[in-house]
């Protein structure tokens, strides 16, 4: 009997690699030297007597997420998705929504520096310097980009629910 290849969604996939970082995390904090680390600064009675108990295996967790990890990636590499007439890989569209996002910040501090003139007071004048950048162009960039954004979050969720991973959770 052929063993058949599981598939789960991406979103089902992100949901279960959120999962086993948390068991990691678990696990990870189990360990002996997570324990005296916690402990340092407490008063609690020395660790020293204490070892792992049987089933208590890291490994595992770490191997399983690796596997997901690169299900994740693949499913990523080979899904492609439309951005402004660019056809590209869901990973391209990712790295492209984190700049995205980082250009937003950017957009905003340009928006909220233009918003105001400086007036520097003398004697019996006010000199007024204008800004390096108009508002109103700031302003529209910044909703321009929020909108690319948005459109382009959409379809990476869209694809999360119909991009399915080679995975099978055990």
């Amino acid at each position: 009997m052929t063993e058949a290849r599981k598939t789960i969604r991406l979103y089902e996939a992100l949901e279960l690699r959120g999962e086993y970082d948390a068991r990691i995390k678990t696990l990870r904090d189990c360990l002996p030297e997570a324990r005296q680390n916690r402990n340092l600064f407490s008063h609690r009675d020395n660790d020293s007597s204490r070892r792992p108990a049987p089933g208590f295996s890291v490994s595992e967790a770490r191997d399983q997420r690796r596997k997901l990890n690169a299900a994740i990636q693949r499913a990523n590499f080979e899904h492609r998705v439309e951005h402004e007439g660019d056809d590209m890989s869901l990973t391209e569209a990712l790295e492209t929504r984190k700049a995205l996002n980082d250009r937003l910040g950017e957009l905003h501090t340009q928006v909220v520096d233009s918003a105001y003139e400086r007036v520097l007071h003398k004697e019996e004048r006010d000199i007024v310097e204008d800004n390096e950048l108009p508002y109103d162009d700031c302003r529209t960039r910044l909703n321009e980009a929020r909108v690319e954004f948005r459109q382009l979050n959409r379809q990476i969720r869209a694809a999360s629910f119909e991009v399915e991973v080679e995975y099978a959770d055990e």
